[in-house]
């Protein structure tokens, strides 16, 4: 962190990482840097980031108004960090009881992490959806063949139709490959298929 050019690059998962693990003191004089320093670049990516930050580590008086900042900063390719921006201030409204403002950038965020495949973050916002009342997703409509699985199944299956491994899954989930293989077992028959060759093609229709 003491480089200049690789902090500025480190300092915005830094920050957003001391404030979830319950330590916002650690992450206030980082943001305050980032900000004099994004003032000084002028540029709109790093200028989003240092707002984002700057929402996390600052009064709920002045969060809003950095959220609405960042995300009219963040250049069109920069989808991934957009999506982070657009989870934050959905958890900050939902915090605030503002739940249909939370769900409209939730479900933003959740669209993007979907499409860019960052599925931890995309069930990290489907998370938030549920704590904001929405329980409802396309790909888990109950008359949809995923909608029958369990939750756990559901990941499994994801996972599974991307290619990975067993031991590979169980490495992602946290569990054992024996456990991975008996939810592929249990998951087969109600998705109406016999083998992983089936799955992707499945999921995608």
């Amino acid at each position: 962190m003491g480089h200049p050019l690789l902090a500025r690059h480190l300092m915005p998962d830094l920050i957003e990482a001391a404030v979830r693990a319950g330590h916002p003191e650690r992450a206030r004089e980082p943001a305050q840097q980032l900000m004099s320093w994004a003032e000084v670049l002028r540029q709109p990516h790093f200028t989003a980031q240092a707002h984002r930050c700057g929402a996390l580590t600052g009064p709920d008086a002045s969060a809003e108004g950095h959220y609405a900042s960042a995300l009219e900063l963040h250049p069109a390719g920069c989808a991934f960090e957009r999506a982070r921006t657009e989870l934050l201030y959905g958890e900050w409204l939902r915090r605030g009881r503002r739940k249909l403002d939370a769900c409209d950038h939730l479900r933003t965020a959740r669209e993007l992490f979907d499409t860019l495949g960052a599925q931890p973050w995309a069930r990290r916002t489907a998370t938030e959806l549920q704590a904001a009342g929405e329980t409802t997703h396309p790909a888990d409509a109950i008359d949809s063949p995923i909608g029958r699985l369990s939750s756990q199944e559901r990941e499994v299956v994801r996972l599974a139709a991307t290619g990975a491994t067993n031991r590979e899954i169980a490495t992602q989930l946290f569990l054992s490959p024996r456990t991975v293989g008996h939810h592929l077992y249990r998951a087969f028959p109600k998705l109406g298929i016999s083998s992983r060759t089936e799955l992707a093609d499945l999921l995608a229709s």
